[in-house]
């Protein structure tokens, strides 16, 4: 089954790594792939999961850091950013065709394809190949041809947010 987390509100990332343990807690093994956001960067569910002895893997890429979360004089790259996706993405395919694991999770893909980092054309063949898996993309948006490719759509709205104060993302809370 295909889930997209779709939305402009807070909690896109967690409900996926919700779904993740409780797949684990079943003895499912879950792969878990984070594009945008930087090898190296920290985040409380990835922290949690390197500490905790489960059947999930959760992987990042060089290359991935999204603009905004760049540091002060860093360059955005592009080009490594599409080598790196398309990298991660041949990857990720290995282990669908290989039956490796019942659960991945795509987190920010969908975003990727918006931001024309990663091609919408190989993301719908991963999908299509993905029968059996439960097979979870988060992201803002998602076209309307993506949307017909999935089993469950769930959109999370922002109504209201801190960051509207500015009120920057607090660690623990949004990362």
């Amino acid at each position: 089954m295909v889930h997209f987390y779709i939305g402009d509100g807070k909690g896109k990332t967690t409900a996926a790594f919700g779904l993740a343990l409780r797949a684990a807690g079943f003895k499912k093994n879950v792969y878990i792939s984070q594009f945008l956001k930087g090898k190296d960067a920290v985040s409380g569910e990835v922290e949690f999961i390197r500490g905790v002895k489960s059947s999930i893997s959760v992987e990042r890429f060089s290359g991935q850091v999204h603009p905004m979360f760049l540091k002060k004089g860093k360059k955005f790259d592009l080009k490594k950013m599409k080598a790196s996706t398309f990298q991660a993405l041949l990857k990720i395919e290995k282990y669908i065709d290989e039956g490796k694991f019942d659960v991945i999770v795509l987190d920010e893909i969908l975003n990727s394809v918006r931001g024309k980092v990663c091609s919408k054309a190989i993301l719908k063949r991963l999908i299509k190949k993905s029968k059996g898996i439960e097979f979870i993309l988060t992201g803002r948006t998602a076209s309307d041809d993506l949307i017909k490719l999935a089993d469950y759509v769930s959109c999370i709205n922002k109504v209201k947010h801190p960051f509207d104060k500015g009120i920057l993302a607090r660690q623990g809370i949004e990362y």
